[in-house]
């Protein structure tokens, strides 16, 4: 149930930075607000809490053991990848063709990123069902997004929140390091927010060097500052739930809850693109594809292939 609630929360996020966006007059602005707010709420939630400090503050002696990496702690600049494709994706194709190529980007990252060991579980191989339910998931995407190819811009939008997929796939793995290393999701949680709010910062402040920011009016509308809360909620959700699901399993509970929230809100909020045919068919056969690398993921928890 945390799995699917947090892939529901990405959706809902994915159309407030959206509107947030749209609000600002820039996708990494955008980000910027919404990392910053989630970074407050962190914070506060830090401050509230003792076992939370403690998990922070026991961050340098676990470095220094060798018991986590430094840039195991850089999960932060995936969820500003994903944050900032939001703003700048949703605009254009709708939720549910961008919840498709970062669900696609998913998939192959959190096949990688079990591969490779990154998330707490360790070292987990790619069988012949989660390598074709990576390529099935990849011509999902192709035929979901069919009509919108001869678009250079939606084009470059689509590969962006592909790439966005594989951060959070990865973002998820090495978070999960962290929570497991402190004891404490919302150590992670914390973690993730200062780096990512640092990377768009760098971000921002080059762009501002070559003159090519201009500050926003912070928007009245108040349900677009919740984009940073639901990322908390869904990093925390994520950072506690990755350990004993493992990177892929929890990916896929999640997948189910972003396609289904996606295609809610674009069903009943229209944005820029509705859902086709072509769109449809390609939700449908990456259903089956996250079918396939769960079916997958329970023969390997039984001893099977």
């Amino acid at each position: 149930m945390a799995a699917l609630t947090a892939g529901v929360l990405v959706s809902g996020q994915s159309r407030i930075n959206a509107e947030l966006s749209d609000e600002v007059g820039s996708g990494f602005t955008a980000a910027w607000i919404s990392f910053g707010v989630g970074l407050l709420a962190v914070g506060a939630i830090a401050l509230a809490f003792p076992a939370v400090r403690a998990g922070l503050a026991a961050l340098p002696r676990i470095l220094r053991a060798g018991s986590l990496r430094w840039w195991q702690l850089l999960g932060g600049v995936g969820g500003a990848w994903l944050v900032t494709t939001q703003g700048l994706v949703v605009p254009v194709v709708g939720v549910t063709l961008f919840m498709v190529s970062v669900v696609a980007g998913q998939v192959l990252g959190s096949l990688l990123a079990d591969r490779f060991g990154l998330g707490p579980a360790g070292v987990l191989p790619i069988s012949l069902r989660r390598g074709g339910a990576a390529l099935l998931a990849g011509i999902a995407v192709g035929i979901a997004a069919w009509p919108q190819l001869g678009d250079q811009q939606a084009s470059w939008v689509l590969a962006a929140a592909l790439v966005a997929g594989g951060g959070v796939a990865i973002q998820q793995a090495i978070n999960g390091r962290v929570a497991s290393a402190t004891g404490q999701p919302f150590a992670a949680t914390t973690v993730n927010f200062v780096v990512g709010l640092a990377a768009l910062t760098f971000v921002l402040s080059l762009q501002a060097l070559l003159g090519n920011v201009v500050l926003p009016e912070w928007p009245s509308t108040w349900w677009l500052y919740l984009g940073g809360p639901i990322g908390v909620l869904f990093i925390a959700l994520a950072a506690w739930a990755v350990k004993p699901l493992g990177v892929l399993a929890f990916g896929l509970l999640a997948i189910a809850g972003q396609l289904l929230g996606a295609l809610v809100l674009d069903l009943t909020l229209p944005s820029a693109v509705e859902p086709d045919l072509s769109l449809l068919l390609g939700l449908t056969l990456l259903a089956v594809a996250v079918v396939l690398a769960a079916t997958a993921s329970r023969s390997r928890l039984g001893g099977g292939r």
